[in-house]
């Protein structure tokens, strides 16, 4: 049936009838939504919606992290036809997904973007929909977290990253992806004693009351038992789980703008993106995937792969909540 199906599907992204089911279109061919969903800003009836956020203005080292909501979507095509592997429900199947496009923004009023995006999110959330971002580097979760916290009140973060990214910056208006947790630590978004930091690996002495799991605590431990520890701090708060690509070592992710050596291995982060099942999970993203720095395309099939996640453990929570 599904060769049969690959003969007449193509550009599922615009010409499928139904928000739900795979697609077996060539993976080689059609137009590249995430996952081969549909394209439509119609909010009608979805469970989740996935966005990207092609922003990367505020990296201290190197750019291209706009392309990477583009090259996500690409490398999700591989994945498209198939349940997600290792799950007891097709989360393709059970729930209304949709590609709700990129945010738009003036790229020459960097001011104005994140009041952009948190209203971009806002709308989404207003329709009461789940959203999955794309990024972007990762100062794009700041504001998507202000949106976040209108709706769910102080939210617990759940963070895999080799940065803590809550260096010391009381200027509001700065826009930096290295200092916004300390400013959604400061402002009361974040519930710093239920958050928690995964695979941090380079020095910030002030944890600003954030749990940190530094990677070789996972390493040393093992995925099974940092799941469980997690569990433990995240209890059963709304959470927003933020995925930053470089918490992978750059052996498997070198397509990013700050790379760290000693970080987790794909293996370990997949096995702990399906153990964390059962988290109150609200909202999720994947950023800093920066293709020009990955001739090969890894770092885009990794993060294809962590969104597809992202999207599982969010209909976990709906299918139980």
């Amino acid at each position: 049936m599904a060769l049969e199906d690959a003969r007449r599907e193509i550009d599922h992204a615009f010409t499928r009838d139904d928000l739900k089911g795979p697609s077996f279109e060539l993976t080689f061919g059609g137009a590249t939504s995430f996952l081969r969903r549909r394209y439509t800003k119609d909010l009608s009836g979805v469970d989740i919606a996935v966005t990207g956020v092609p922003f990367d203005q505020a990296v201290t080292n190197r750019p291209g992290t706009r392309l990477g909501p583009r090259a996500i979507r690409e490398a999700s095509s591989l994945q498209a036809p198939d349940p997600p592997y290792g799950w007891d429900f097709d989360v393709l199947s059970e729930f209304a997904i949709i590609d709700y496009g990129d945010l738009a923004f003036d790229y020459g009023h960097i001011a104005a973007f994140p009041d952009a995006l948190t209203a971009h999110i806002k709308g989404i959330l207003d329709a009461d929909v789940a959203s999955v971002v794309l990024g972007g580097d990762h100062y794009i979760t700041y504001p998507i977290l202000k949106a976040y916290a209108e709706k769910y009140g102080p939210i617990s973060l759940l963070q895999f990253d080799a940065h803590t990214d809550t260096w010391a910056d009381d200027d509001l208006d700065r826009i930096d992806h290295g200092t916004m947790f300390y400013k959604a630590v400061k402002t009361g978004i974040v519930d710093p004693a239920t958050s928690v930091q995964v695979g941090i690996r380079t020095t910030n002495e002030d944890t600003m009351g954030v749990n940190i799991i530094d990677a070789r605590r996972v390493h040393e431990q093992g995925p099974v038992e940092t799941v469980r520890q997690i569990k433990d701090i995240l209890g059963d708060r709304p959470c927003y789980l933020t995925w930053d690509i470089d918490a992978l070592d750059p052996a498997y992710a070198p397509g990013t703008g700050t790379p760290v050596w000693g970080g987790l291995t794909s293996a370990q982060a997949a096995i702990m993106l399906r153990d964390l099942a059962g988290i109150n999970i609200v909202g999720a993203d994947v950023v800093e995937v920066s293709p020009p720095y990955d001739t090969t395309g890894a770092t885009a099939v990794a993060g294809a792969h962590v969104a597809t996640e992202l999207l599982c453990l969010l209909g976990h929570r709906m299918r139980t909540s």
